[in-house]
């Protein structure tokens, strides 16, 4: 596999052989396929093992408070196949965490899909441009049989020349008076497939990347896609196998005002992330 087959123009990583990202592209078709499209040029480069992302949007946050996570009695997930509402459970998604990863989800179909949506989160973050949040980030989400792999991967599909493509410097930091903005928000989350000792999840999600500020020739758009992760149970904890992306479901564009870079800048640095749970 080559960086040739893993980047679009403003990115698109690929973690594995088995992953690939990729933009939205504009197409005809119904009212859906005919609004707005992000240029292709703006991002399609998150993804590890086969996990990319990005994202805004209103999403239901977990209700940390109340639910006992050992109460039988407490909302479970639904089955698999089955449509459930994308709504919160009332029952904490996580008790630990490695570094500002969170870890430690429930072995069931709950804690598998709020494993996804927050390793989602991780890697569609703007850490995975720098070699050494990227090892971190790998190693706190994968299951360790294919970390070594990956990163090596990673590394060389991240290689210097990439990253002055996509308007970084060749260390992946955001040149001076500007700010990189790469973010995955979740819209909701399903499991495809569920034994106990794997999980198949697939997250809907909106993303935003670009470079914010005076002078960007690359302004923050937004994108829409499915990441559907291949989860395995392993020392304790849910961890990535594999993934793959696809693109949309995408909604039709608002009549919402484009903010300016310096607006948007200003966002990124005041607003914080979440933790989300099913």
């Amino acid at each position: 596999m080559s960086p040739g087959d893993e980047h679009d123009s403003f990115g698109g990583v690929g973690g594995s052989g088995q992953t690939r990202t990729r933009l939205p592209e504009g197409n005809s078709g119904d009212v859906y396929g005919a609004g707005r499209r992000p240029v292709r040029g703006s991002r399609s480069l998150v993804t590890v093992v086969g996990v990319v992302v990005l994202l805004i949007g209103a999403i239901a946050l977990a209700n940390r408070g109340g639910g006992d996570p050992a109460d039988p009695s407490a909302p479970r997930a639904g089955t698999p196949g089955k449509t459930t509402p994308t709504t919160a459970t009332g029952v904490p998604p996580v008790t630990t965490r490695n570094g500002p990863i969170p870890t430690g989800y429930a072995h069931d179909e709950q804690g598998a899909q709020s494993a996804a949506t927050n390793y989602a989160v991780a890697l569609g973050s703007d850490g995975m441009f720098q070699a050494g949040s990227r090892q971190d980030i790998v190693r706190a989400v994968h299951a360790p049989a294919v970390v070594e792999n990956l990163l090596k991967r990673l590394d060389s599909s991240y290689s210097a020349d990439f990253m002055r493509s996509i308007g970084l410097e060749a260390d992946g930091t955001a040149p001076s008076g500007l700010t990189f903005v790469s973010r995955t928000v979740p819209v909701g989350a399903k499991v495809r497939d569920y034994t106990g000792t794997s999980a198949t999840v697939d997250v809907w999600c909106t993303g935003l990347v670009g470079l914010a500020g005076a002078g960007s020739t690359r302004p923050v758009t937004s994108t829409w896609f499915t990441l559907t992760e291949k989860l395995t149970w392993v020392g304790g904890d849910w961890r990535v196998e594999s993934s793959t992306q696809t693109e949309g479901p995408t909604p039709v564009n608002g009549d919402n005002r484009a903010s300016t870079t310096d607006e948007i800048a200003e966002a990124v640095e005041g607003y914080g992330g979440f933790t989300y749970a099913r």
